[in-house]
């Protein structure tokens, strides 16, 4: 069924994305908002937009039967979830399925197998495909669970089967450490997943985050989109990503690739997904979990491939075949894409809100930004603190740096820190030059200090910029301290740009 409409249960820069690629395929699109995103710009661009709640996405962004009324009021045939929300959660897709309604996504029983990382463990197994040393079931015993972790070896990493982000994770280094960090680990996944089910694996001291990006269609046909290198993080969530890796072989990617179409074929696969990896010093690689949605670092594939995603998966859940086979896909040159988040570095990347007092974004041959933001616009408190993904493609690694450096230079973002400096420090360390890096980046190299370089000419263009914004404030007879508190606050990057 061709579609003529179709709703984004999702907000700010992934919802402006979706639809800009379906006003392309002359698909109408729906925009859903709560109260705090009354003014947000995917609102404005949709060609319907509906209001599902006051701001906490609990109360919206998270309440399924109201995503659902919302498509029937204006009769919406398919949703795209994005990414975060409801776009892994196989209840809203089963009740997707009951209401008639497509989900531009996988089934919730591809969901429900891959969410788990013990089932998609289990998945992967079934066709040989390397998996870390450790456990593949729950560990419910703690005698029985001490004497896994002796036969693995430590340092050792307990994780919640259910888990994210970190969450409900422990590295243990000694077996007398053990039995109070799996006690922990059990507790935190307990709260934070309502499972309290972990695993035991060996712990990789040194490994690479890589992951593929796959597509399968209803006809049975899965292809590999090539992998992103996703090592730089901080707290286990993805700061910089590239595409492709810097260290993979030829070969070593291959085995990859196939691997995760066995793991997509495992689970029934429909849609984009991505299966990932961890790859050791020796270049072993490991299968970690496959996330069954849009990944936020999907551009980077794009601009690699000349495939846009997101058409991609309209056209596969309307139940056609992948245009393109494997053989037609080639890596074409070099992409980085660096989150820009309203996060203070210096300060152990807590998030720092306000309103955008001044913002312009980069521009250019090779430079693309996905955001969701314009000048004047508060950052919400609500949701996550990302403002935009700032994207570069060169013909090669070297050039695509050397954009993202230029890029960066030229992003202008005042009213709350961001973590456009920590980026720019990225991109000219030796260890990410070199591609000599794993995802202890952060923890072996970076420091508040390395931020607070000698200030150039910026200093003066943001001093004049904020001179003049309290004159007019003046001028108004408006004080400074009824203006937002952080107003004065830059990406402080025009102030300590780093050379």
């Amino acid at each position: 069924m061709k579609f003529t409409k179709i709703l984004i249960a999702n907000r700010g820069e992934i919802a402006l994305r979706i639809m800009r690629s379906a006003r392309e395929m002359g698909i109408k699109t729906v925009a859903v908002y709560s109260e705090a995103d009354r003014d947000a710009l995917h609102v404005r661009y949709a060609d319907e937009a509906v209001c599902i709640g006051p701001a906490a996405s609990s109360q919206s962004y998270l309440v399924i039967d109201k995503i659902i009324d919302a498509a029937k009021k204006t009769g919406a045939q398919a949703i795209h979830p994005g990414y975060g929300f409801l776009s892994e959660n196989a209840s809203f897709a089963r009740a997707l399925r009951e209401a008639n309604i497509t989900l531009i996504g996988p089934s919730p029983e591809s969901m429900e197998m891959m969410g788990d990382k013990l089932s998609a463990k289990a998945a992967a197994k079934k066709y040989n495909i390397p998996l870390v040393p450790g456990t593949d079931y729950a560990i419910t015993d703690v005698e029985e669970a001490k004497k896994v972790a002796a036969q693995v070896g430590f340092p050792i990493l307990i994780k919640a089967s259910a888990g994210g982000g970190g969450k409900g994770m422990r590295i243990v280094e000694k077996a007398e450490q053990f039995e109070e960090n799996l006690q922990r680990a059990v507790s935190e996944a307990q709260s934070a997943f309502g499972d309290g089910s972990v695993f035991i694996e060996r712990y990789v001291g040194s490994p690479r985050h890589i992951e593929i990006q796959v597509l399968g269609d209803t006809h049975g046909n899965v292809v590999y989109l090539f992998e992103r290198e996703c090592s730089v993080q901080r707290r286990h969530q993805k700061v910089v990503e590239e595409a492709p890796s810097s260290v993979l072989t030829p070969e070593i990617r291959k085995a990859m690739g196939e691997c995760a179409v066995m793991v997509a074929k495992a689970c029934n696969y429909v849609g984009a997904g991505t299966v990932e990896f961890l790859l050791d010093e020796n270049k072993n690689f490991y299968f970690l979990e496959m996330n069954t949605r849009l990944q936020v670092e999907h551009p980077v594939t794009e601009m690699i491939t000349g495939k846009d995603l997101v058409k991609e998966q309209i056209l596969v859940a309307q139940g056609e075949k992948l245009s393109f086979t494997q053989d037609d896909l080639a890596i074409n040159g070099h992409a980085i894409e660096v989150r820009v988040y309203a996060e203070d570095p210096a300060n152990n990347f807590l998030p720092d809100i306000g309103k955008l007092v001044r913002y312009v974004r980069p521009q250019g041959s090779g430079v693309r930004v996905d955001d969701g933001f314009e000048e004047g616009m508060d950052i919400p408190i609500y949701y996550d603190p990302m403002i935009a993904k700032l994207i570069t493609w060169g013909e090669n690694r070297e050039q695509a740096m050397e954009r993202m450096i230029r890029a960066i230079d030229e992003y202008t973002i005042v009213g709350c820190q961001t973590t456009l400096a920590f980026c720019k420090f990225v991109m000219k360390h030796d260890a990410f030059r070199s591609g000599n890096f794993d995802t202890h980046f952060v923890k072996h190299y970076f420091t508040p200090e390395v931020l607070q370089e000698h200030p150039t000419d910026d200093e003066a263009i943001v001093a004049t910029f904020m001179a003049q914004h309290l004159q007019k404030a003046a001028a108004k007879k408006i004080t400074p301290s009824s203006q937002q508190t952080n107003a004065g606050s830059v990406s402080k990057w025009k102030l300590n740009r780093l050379n």
